[in-house]
């Protein structure tokens, strides 16, 4: 029986950790602050911004969410991050992705003061991390370390297969890695032999934002999926190629039309040692570790960390 590693579970024990951290601040006289800049209207990316505000003002993180339309000039959005940057209350900036095409991603993350970055997508902090120095990592590479550690799974010595190149999670998880000693492969669309590859892991990471891409004859039982993907299916004819007529999630899928699912094949579940489900896998942890480099953030630049 494959073990189901909790990422809601692995969450908390993050936000118990942190409230610590908090205390000693607020003892300081600081209250760490994040603000959330959200370009447009997308559905998708209000949600997003939408949890990391909750779960920041659950453990008494200030939040803030400055809301632009989706005309925005370039210029304009610099303007109000250069803002943002140099206001000493806000300890922690994040840009809400995608921005409207009409505004370069580079442009506003380079904008970015480095020590505000909560993100880790600075190229300073991106460096830093390349070289193992990195103080404010990627959320979601550093979600997935924190659930490794927290099920005790030592990546020494592993063959680990990460499955995506972005620079949001694929590159940086994989740096990550090499860091604790794993031997890492990244794959993507244009890899050759894909399916024997992947069926090499020992830790398969599937970052391709494809849903049930990864098939159950490519993994085999030893192996430990981090399941990254998070992509709503509303196709019931897909789904039907994906979930057998008796399977329960089709309760869900009827009462609410939609249904998310991983990159990774369902069935390929059972056949691991291990896996992190969708949902309840690394999305929890990817919102918790934007709190952590918020209050991380907030204890740089005021001097706590020393």
């Amino acid at each position: 029986m494959p073990r189901r590693f909790d990422g809601v579970a692995v969450a908390r024990q993050i936000y118990g950790e942190l409230g610590l951290r908090l205390e000693r601040l607020v003892s300081r006289g600081v209250t760490p602050r994040l603000t959330a800049v959200l370009v447009g209207d997308n559905p998708s990316s209000r949600l997003y911004v939408g949890n990391k505000r909750q779960a920041c003002e659950r453990l008494g993180v200030e939040s803030r969410v400055l809301e632009l339309p989706a005309d925005t000039p370039e210029e304009v959005l610099l303007e109000r991050i250069r803002e943002l940057n140099q206001d000493d209350a806000t300890h922690g900036i994040l840009i809400q992705l995608p921005l409207p095409d009409h505004i370069r991603t580079e442009r506003a993350i380079d904008a970015v003061d480095p020590n505000k970055d909560v993100d880790g997508f600075h190229p300073l902090n991106k460096g830093l991390l390349l070289e193992g120095r990195a103080r404010l990592y990627p959320c979601t590479p550093a979600g997935i370390m924190k659930l490794l550690d927290a099920y005790g799974i030592q990546v020494e010595g592993m063959h680990a297969v990460v499955l995506g190149r972005s620079n949001i999670v694929g590159k940086p998880v994989a740096f990550m890695l090499m860091q604790r000693h794993a031997t890492v492969t990244i794959c993507h669309s244009r890899t050759r032999d894909l399916a024997d590859i992947v069926g090499s892991a020992d830790l398969l990471v599937a970052a391709v934002g494809r849903p049930a891409f990864v098939q159950p004859d490519w993994i085999r039982p030893e192996c430990i999926i981090i399941d990254v993907g998070i992509n709503p299916v509303t196709d019931e004819v897909l789904l039907q190629n994906i979930l057998p007529p008796e399977h329960p999630r089709w309760k869900a899928f009827q009462s609410r039309g939609r249904l998310i699912l991983g990159d990774v094949h369902p069935a390929a579940y059972e056949k691991a040692a291990g896996y992190t489900p969708v949902p309840g896998g690394v999305g929890p942890l990817t919102v918790a570790m934007v709190v952590h480099n918020t209050i991380t953030a907030a204890e740089i630049q005021t001097g706590a960390d020393a």
